[in-house]
Parts: structure tokens; C-alpha cells; sequence
């Protein structure tokens, strides 16, 4: 009987951690570290490329698309990280529930600021426009992890596991004209290319999908 009871025992832990583990969403890597596969860039291209595994973005304005296969590119619910270094006086941005666009800056979604030191006052980790940052996270020419989060209205970013912007979207939000779609919905991420004096790295990027 004992032996019995020990192997229903056992059974059931087994059953318990293979269930949490299922649960438990997997990081995807956007990212292989060759090549741009699985983005879309429209008007000047050349303001990214892949060197040494890392993407570079220097150039002429400029957004790079996940246009890959995971969820279709479109993720509602989501956690995202990705590691970033800035050149002094650098500006770039990652924006999230975007969509493809072939020139100028994304219309859609919102902008997470990437600006440790340049003229616009704007810092890394803010929603651009939305909930602004005045003081830099981080220093320029030191790597540094951002770990975007978006579950229902909630929008989190940290900055080295340190909470940054915490903001829940009002119900019915309403923005002026010029940043009417920057809200909630779902959409791919992009990488901005700010202007030719601006150099940010990234690498290790990935995602995380959560229920929706």
C-alpha cells in the first residue's frame, strides 16, 4: 500500500511540474546575429546592418520592422528585452504595436525613448509624447538591458531590472490629432533610425508572448 501511495505521490509532482512548465511561456529570439531575416526596412536601408552580432543603426531616418513568423508579427500582449548601447548624443526609439510603414516616423503605436545625451530632452524609457523621462537610466557607451512589458492597458519598461515608466492607458483615450494612433492595439515592434549623427546598438533581442 505504502508503495503505492509513494508512486501516486510521485506521479502527481511529475504531473504538477510538467504542467508548470508548459505554462510558462518561452523567449523567442527576433534576432539570429548574422542578418537583418525576418525585418523590413522601407526608405534608407542602409542605415542598418549587422556587425559583429550586433545591429548598427547610422544613418538618414529610417525604421526597422520584425516582419518574421512568429505570431504573424503581431503581438498584442508581450514582453520584449532587448540589450542597447548609445554613442554620446545618439537618438533611436523602439516602438511597439506599430505596423509596417514605408518612410517617415511610425504613425502607429507607441515610442519607447532610446536618448541618453541628445538635444532633445526626451530620455531612454519614457513613451515619447505620452509619459516623458527627463533623466537618462543609463550612460552612453555602456551596454544596458530594456525590458518592455504590455499586458491589457499596462505599460511597463525597466531599464538593468530597475522600473522606469509604470502607465495604465485611460479607457476611451483621447490624443490630439498628430498622435491620434498612439495607442493600444496590436502591431509589430521597430527599430528607429533617428539621423546620421546618432549610433545605437542592439543585440539580443527578444520576445515573449503572454495570453492575450
Amino acid at each position: 500500500m505504502q508503495k503505492i501511495v509513494l508512486l501516486f505521490i510521485i506521479v502527481l509532482v511529475c504531473f504538477s511540474f510538467t504542467a508548470d512548465r508548459l505554462q510558462k511561456k518561452p523567449w523567442i529570439s527576433l534576432f539570429d546575429g548574422q542578418t537583418l531575416d525576418g525585418w523590413k526596412v522601407g526608405a534608407n536601408p542602409q542605415t542598418f546592418k549587422v556587425e559583429d552580432g550586433v545591429i548598427v543603426v547610422n544613418g538618414n531616418v529610417a525604421h526597422l520592422f520584425y516582419d518574421g513568423p512568429l505570431r504573424q508579427h503581431n503581438f498584442k500582449n508581450f514582453e520584449f528585452k532587448i540589450d542597447i548601447k548609445t554613442m554620446p548624443g545618439s537618438n533611436s526609439g523602439i516602438y511597439f504595436h506599430t505596423v509596417y510603414q514605408e518612410s517617415s516616423w511610425p504613425t502607429k503605436g507607441y515610442e519607447v525613448q532610446v536618448n541618453n545625451s541628445h538635444t532633445d530632452w526626451r530620455r531612454t524609457a519614457g513613451l515619447y509624447g505620452v509619459q516623458d523621462v527627463k533623466e537618462a537610466p543609463a550612460k552612453d557607451e555602456e551596454w544596458f538591458t530594456m525590458h518592455i512589458k504590455v499586458k491589457g492597458k499596462h505599460i511597463t519598461v525597466k531599464v538593468n531590472d530597475k522600473l522606469i515608466t509604470d502607465y495604465t492607458e485611460p479607457e476611451n483615450v483621447n490624443r490630439e490629432a498628430s498622435m491620434k494612433e498612439r495607442v493600444l492595439s496590436s502591431g509589430t515592434i521597430a527599430l528607429q533610425g533617428h539621423d546620421p549623427k546618432s549610433k545605437v546598438f542592439y543585440k539580443n533581442i527578444k520576445l515573449k508572448v503572454l495570453e492575450d
